[in-house]
């Protein structure tokens, strides 16, 4: 099976102000959509970042792929990093680590080889699943993900979740995720207020829902001593702290005295992070992200080290789509290793998306697709609408740092550490 086309198509959707260590989410969020066509009538599909960077860079290597075969990924891995070279597309929002040319590729080549194993599962009659070992789960966990966060950008309606900016609106925003989705755990995105109050709220939470695990993910906007501090005071509250403080060296002096695991997809994003933060044990739990850790496969053999080194794994999540969701299905089907339960910014699309039939969510899991492939349909209206959405939404790259202080706070400073 030979490629014959790469489409590219960048699509914005509506995103809450959500609240973060790096500002606020502005009115769109962007992905772009890929699609492998073999000419056979048998289309493959990959979800990236939108950024216009990133963007750039997926529209010039796409042409280039023609004529390769979609079984040969590995042949379009180095095509693709020939291709590339040592070029960086910047992360602007910050919440992820360091962007690097490696980091780039990565990237670059990941929505392709997900929508290459999606045209090689469809081409067998096999789900994606069984390409990478074969399922292991019937349902894949994922956690409720709780943002503090403003009632309505300026000039919109309040959104059906509402403001949530104290540890009673956090709750009652929890409540209202478990109730639709039947979320088993949570995790609330910090480094908006002092840590305190954030740990009120996590106090809040575990009252509300005592048998529920809880995390805390501050961007790494606490200092060493804070979170130290932070983590004694929350002994016996927390699943695992995430990315309290930054950097390899910093996370490793507050696991010495953490009774909780240190998680991370900040200071751990590539494999050549990995000597350095075992030898000094900064993590015990590694957030996944197939979007830039350079696939599905790639990611399989992450989760390989990590049982290897005895670290434990989840899955990141940015803002996404269905075709997105169907990969992290597909990958924690196929993963014995995940130890926990996934993020997921599903709610937090209001049930838009870009697929025909987006998977569902029983009891806090996704049931894993059976089908061939990914198991989800491009709909193409939808696709056309979001598309004219990006082309007049004035958004090309994501910039929460800027949009806080243009729309809501002009003394906003995004520094690391802040407290």
């Amino acid at each position: 099976m030979k490629i014959r086309e790469v489409r590219i198509t960048p699509i914005a959707f509506p995103d809450p102000p959500l609240l973060n260590a790096a500002g606020v989410h502005q009115p769109w969020a962007l992905r772009t959509i890929v699609e492998v066509d073999c000419g056979d009538g048998l289309v493959g599909l990959g979800e990236t970042y939108g950024d216009a960077p990133h963007l750039k860079l997926m529209r010039a290597v796409a042409p280039h792929l023609a004529g390769h075969d979609v079984f040969a990924t590995t042949k379009i891995q180095r095509a693709v990093q020939a291709l590339v070279g040592e070029k960086d597309a910047p992360d602007l929002h910050g919440l992820t680590g360091r962007s690097s040319p490696e980091k780039t590729v990565s990237r670059v080549f990941s929505p392709i080889e997900v929508a290459c194993l999606d045209l090689q599962g469809q081409a067998t009659g096999r789900p994606v699943h069984d390409l990478l070992g074969g399922a292991v789960r019937d349902a894949v966990p994922f956690s409720a993900y709780l943002f503090y966060k403003y009632a309505a950008h300026p000039g919109q309606d309040e959104d059906p979740f509402g403001e949530a900016l104290t540890p009673v609106q956090i709750v009652a925003q929890a409540g209202r995720m478990i109730q639709q989705y039947g979320f088993g755990s949570i995790k609330l995105k910090g480094g908006v207020f002092p840590p305190d109050e954030e740990l009120a709220a996590v106090r809040a939470l575990r009252e509300a829902f005592p048998d529920h695990p809880l995390r805390i993910d501050p961007n790494a906007v606490w200092g060493v001593e804070t979170s130290q501090r932070i983590a004694a005071e929350a002994d016996g509250l927390l699943e695992y702290l995430e990315d309290p403080t930054p950097g390899r060296a910093g996370m490793a002096e507050v696991a010495k005295s953490a009774s909780m695991p240190l998680a991370t997809n900040m200071c751990v994003v590539a494999f050549d992070h990995l000597p350095e933060a075992i030898e000094l044990g900064s993590v015990q739990v590694i957030l996944s992200d197939h979007h830039y850790w350079g696939g599905l496969r790639q990611s399989a053999r992450l989760a390989g080290i990590c049982q290897t080194w005895g670290i434990g794994l989840s899955m990141h999540s940015n803002s996404h789509l269905g075709i997105s969701l169907a990969a992290m299905t597909h990958l924690g089907a196929a993963v014995p290793e995940l130890s926990y339960a996934a993020d997921t910014h599903t709610p937090w699309q209001l049930g838009v998306d870009v697929v025909e039939t987006p998977l569902r969510f029983v009891d806090g899991a996704v049931p894993v697709p059976t089908g061939p492939g990914l198991g989800v349909t491009l709909d193409r209206d939808a696709l056309a609408r979001m598309h004219e959405d990006y082309l007049r939404c004035g958004v090309t790259e994501r910039d929460d740092t800027t949009y806080m202080r243009r729309t809501f706070d002009p003394e906003f400073r995004n520094t690391s550490p802040r407290w």
